[in-house]
């Protein structure tokens, strides 16, 4: 089994009004130094396949299908091998 943990941020020219309203609001809390913030998404996926190589194509296909929007989102992905569960 694999843990795929998918990062989705807009892309470097999209504005992304949160993390700008969160700047501003940590500027006026006195972190002057805090010249910018991204607020993206974050999702934790575990799927069965056979080698590495599936699991990253099945990774980017449904990312690329579902979890992106793909005019104005960007992401990257760590993916680990991780040993099945078994609950008591």
């Amino acid at each position: 089994m694999y843990l795929a943990k998918i990062y989705v941020t807009y892309k470097p020219s999209i504005l992304d009004p949160q993390g700008e309203v969160i700047k501003a609001a940590l500027q006026r809390m006195d972190y002057a130094g805090v010249e910018q913030v991204a607020q993206g998404k974050y999702f934790e996926v575990k799927l069965h396949a056979k080698d590495v190589d599936t699991a990253t194509a099945e990774v980017e296909s449904f990312t690329d299908a579902l979890l992106i929007n793909q005019n104005t989102e960007t992401y990257r992905f760590d993916l680990s091998l991780v040993e099945d569960e078994v609950t008591a």
